[in-house]
């Protein structure tokens, strides 16, 4: 009876308390980095949250074109927050160790407002499209409601691969390595660490690349050929160059996000990178595009930069008129 029980028994799941993150190997200096990181952190912070406040603040921003750019910088925002700090704590203050459910939580974070952004510049790929292909209707075609209802289901359809693809590594068992051979709690070097059959989290990873960075960059490559097709119906340089001007920031946004990640990714499936190249290379895409994001709307879009002048000028007058009331 016992030997009968012992056969049908289910086995047991054994979770880790903590994984060790392993970070980079024997690099010098390598706290340098670490501290150019927290400077890329502050800049990102102050940038996106100076994004914010213009959108809130100014009636003129509160458009479906802004309604997703102040998602993006929402999104921005979070996704630094949740990798760098913890990536700073973890190895500049020498804290390698993160108990099991503190990394499940950091690989959703990470990931799911880094997916965030890539859905969001499809979004804003779209309303590009709409605004130079169909410049009569677009008011009619992207309103702020529209604008609201998309945005909603791209955090809805976000939110639900993400949380399948952390609840598939909940159903794993780590009996070999605790080592996470990665800078902060990556989904595929933990799964791989797995000692029973992981080959449900290996098909979500393809899938969850396949969902959340080519099929969005297709989408806005698609977009930009009907945009481009539309630029050339336009009879003068003038107004060609006056429409490509509104998506210029779009563009540069675009290039700065897809091309590190999917160049890493197909390289990655091709050749077999240091872990040290692959580390900078992950670290810098989750890093510097949101970090430039707000710098780059800042200085490429003419409302942007005319709202933060009559911001400038009136607190100018204001100061000078304090100044005037206190030597009288």
């Amino acid at each position: 009876m016992d030997s009968l029980n012992s056969t049908h028994s289910v086995p047991s799941i054994v979770h880790p308390p903590f994984f060790f993150i392993n970070g980079f190997y024997n690099i010098p200096h390598v706290k340098y980095y670490y501290i150019f990181l927290l400077f890329v952190y502050v800049v990102t912070v102050l940038g996106n949250s100076f994004v914010m406040v213009i959108i809130c603040t100014e009636h003129s921003f509160h458009t479906p074109k802004y309604l997703a750019i102040f998602n993006l910088a929402v999104a921005d925002l979070c996704e630094s927050t949740a990798l760098i700090p913890n990536l700073i704590a973890t190895f500049l203050f020498d804290s390698q160790y993160i108990s099991f459910n503190a990394c499940i939580a950091n690989m959703f974070f990470v990931f799911f407002f880094s997916f965030m952004e890539s859905l969001t510049l499809t979004v804003l790929a779209y309303d590009r499209f709409v605004a130079i292909c169909l410049p009569l209707r677009y008011h009619t075609i992207i309103t702020n409601t529209t604008m609201a209802v998309i945005l909603t289901v791209v955090w809805l359809y976000n939110a639900v691969f993400l949380i399948s693809t952390v609840a598939l590594i909940t159903r794993l068992s780590f009996c070999k390595s605790i080592v996470v051979r990665s800078f902060f709690c990556d989904h595929g070097p933990i799964f791989r660490l797995a000692c029973n059959d992981n080959s449900a989290n290996d098909v979500m990873a393809y899938v969850n690349v396949v969902l959340f960075l080519y099929i969005p960059f297709i989408l806005t490559v698609l977009s930009y050929v009907f945009i481009t097709s539309a630029l050339f119906k336009i009879a003068t340089w003038e107004g060609r160059f006056k429409a490509l001007k509104t998506c210029s920031s779009h563009l540069i946004l675009v290039a700065i996000y897809y091309l590190p990640i999917i160049g890493s990714y197909m390289a990655a499936q091709h050749f077999t990178l240091h872990p040290n190249a692959r580390i900078i290379n992950g670290s810098l895409s989750f890093a510097i595009p949101p970090m430039l994001n707000p710098v780059i709307y800042v200085l490429n879009t003419e409302e942007i930069k005319e709202c933060t002048k009559q911001i400038y000028r009136r607190k100018k007058v204001t100061a000078h008129e304090r100044n005037i009331k206190i030597k009288k």
